[in-house]
């Protein structure tokens, strides 16, 4: 069976009245990847308004872990719906609020008291996260890591590197903030080994206390065991091991933003404990109820109860709908069956991709962890010079043929593969062909 299904080109006329409405009302500046107009989706299926069925390899940027519309996801909102829409948590409590923090302080990792506060998107989470921890340590300062991504308030702005696309023309940042190199293990510095290039970035982290900022200002660490917009760059554990006993250390709180790697997507609940290292804070958002606008962050109780009433919180954090839905995305992704089939996907486009790169010498590199895989297409080989503009083409040729893909990456010249994980192994395979079939047609035509 063909899963599949053009009838018509991509955009269809349909998809194209509706991108000129879009144009004529919204902000140029809020930019897509593809140009396809959205009807209906499900499982790992996304249907247009022209009626052509696409595979969806993107997942809304990696909210759909737990694939489009699960049965018991939409029971539980609707319930919910019938019964209360909103209950702000600032004024009443909900039921759904309360259990979905429950959950989360049980399943997060850390054998400690901890506390959960609910909010609506990532970048809320790592900005609440934040301020506890500077208003726990008292202490102003920030350390992230380049290649990271927090988000676009003006605080996680100025937290995330790949300044072009998300920094270019907004003028000052945040000041206390101060940026690391992360270890791309495929783009060590010349003249060393692999080796070599991870303790030298081991070393960098003690070497910023001297050179940088006193770790006895340091609020907090925040990193992403996987970069997300930064390229699906793994952390090492040594790495992610000598953050955690630097924090130990000196006071330091660790923070693990956990947005885009949370929730199944490496195989395991969170990306975290592939490396048996916890933090004391961690973020959360995206698939954590299946679509729906929802974020979290989980931390040590004596950390989360720290600020005094009134410092925290919002409008529409805890929304007893969104909760509802949350619960039940957290009880099917969490199941043991669910995880292994995560990382069992993750396995096979693993092996594929491997393929690729020993074909296609504009493959670079495939990396990632788990489910949360992705293609770096570069120039040549030997020197590694990104191709951002054959990743374009490549992504949309992709796309007219039916699969829904993003770029990534600090030089966007990257592929990220993020399927949900509701998705069928004979609908990866023919998602996995039609991107290889792009690929092929562009490595012909060099």
């Amino acid at each position: 069976m063909t899963y599949i299904q053009l009838h018509t080109p991509i955009p269809g006329p349909k998809s194209r009245e509706i991108l000129s409405r879009r144009a004529a009302n919204m902000p140029a500046g809020l930019a897509k990847s593809t140009e396809i107009v959205v009807e209906k989706a499900k499982g790992a299926l996304v249907w247009d308004v022209d009626g052509n069925r696409l595979i969806d390899f993107a997942g809304g940027i990696g909210m759909i872990n737990a694939g489009h519309r699960p049965a018991q996801v939409v029971k539980a909102a609707k319930q919910q719906l019938d019964k209360c829409i909103h209950a702000c948590t600032l004024v009443t409590t909900n039921e759904p609020a309360v259990e979905l923090c429950e959950l989360l302080n049980q399943l997060t990792p850390g054998n400690f008291p901890k506390k959960t506060l609910l909010s609506n998107s990532g970048a809320e989470a790592v900005e609440n996260a934040v301020n506890i921890a500077k208003y726990y340590t008292k202490r102003p300062a920030i350390i992230v890591f380049e290649g990271g991504y927090h988000g676009r308030t003006l605080l996680t702005m100025s937290m995330t590197s790949k300044y072009s696309l998300f920094k270019k023309g907004y003028g000052s940042f945040m000041s206390e903030i101060y940026r690391l190199p992360a270890p791309n293990m495929y783009r060590p510095f010349q003249g060393m080994s692999k080796e070599q290039y991870l303790q030298h970035s081991i070393n960098q982290l003690d070497h910023a206390f001297i050179a940088q900022v006193d770790p006895s200002a340091v609020a907090a660490i925040v990193v992403e065991p996987v970069q997300g917009e930064g390229g699906f760059v793994p952390m090492p554990t040594a790495f992610l091991q000598k953050i955690r006993n630097l924090c130990d250390q000196h006071g330091i709180l660790l923070i693990a933003d956990e947005i885009q790697s949370g929730f199944g997507r490496t195989g395991k609940l969170f990306a975290m404990e592939h490396h048996g290292i916890v933090p004391d804070m961690i973020c959360m958002a995206k698939s954590m109820a299946a679509g729906l606008p929802i974020s979290a962050v989980t931390g040590r109780a004596e950390v989360m109860d720290t600020p005094h009433p009134g410092a925290i919180g919002g409008t529409y954090g805890g929304s007893p709908v969104v909760s509802a839905a949350a619960i039940e995305t957290i009880k099917l992704i969490s199941d043991p069956k669910f995880l292994k089939r995560a990382a069992q996907i993750g396995e096979m486009i693993r092996r594929t991709l491997e393929g690729w790169k020993k074909r296609y010498p504009l493959v670079g590199d495939v990396r990632g962890l788990g489910g949360m895989r992705l293609v770096e297409f570069v120039k040549e080989p030997g020197t590694k010079t990104p191709d951002p503009d054959l990743t374009l083409e490549i992504l949309r040729d992709a796309v007219s043929h039916g699969i829904i893909l993003i770029r990534a990456g600090l030089y966007s010249n990257c592929i990220r593969l993020l399927p949900p994980f509701a998705i069928t192994n004979e609908q990866l395979r023919e998602g996995l062909r039609v991107l290889e079939g792009a690929i092929e047609r562009a490595h012909e035509r060099r």
